[in-house]
């Protein structure tokens, strides 16, 4: 996300309306909601996700245990306990 200079797109009147709330701060302004993104769309980090996890499922079927899921994946024994779950 970059920043944009408000006083190169938005007109006098609105950036003295902002003014009154806040004065030289930056703020966010969210994307309307028909706009929004879904969490990873623009980065494979959901497929190497899904992945990871389907890996973790079929080593934990193999006879691994949570534990040592855990310090092969580098994730806590809970967070294991969750995608084990999720994956049943």
């Amino acid at each position: 996300m970059g920043y944009r200079n408000a006083g190169e797109i938005l007109p006098v009147e609105v950036i003295e309306l902002i003014q009154q709330y806040v004065d030289g701060e930056n703020i966010y302004i969210p994307r309307r909601s028909e706009n929004r993104l879904k969490w990873g769309s623009q980065t494979r980090i959901t497929q190497e996700l899904s992945h990871r996890n389907q890996q973790i499922y079929a080593d934990y079927r193999s006879g691994m245990t949570a534990s040592e899921l855990g310090e092969k994946y580098y994730l806590s024994v809970k967070s294991i306990q969750r995608i084990i779950r999720s994956m049943k």
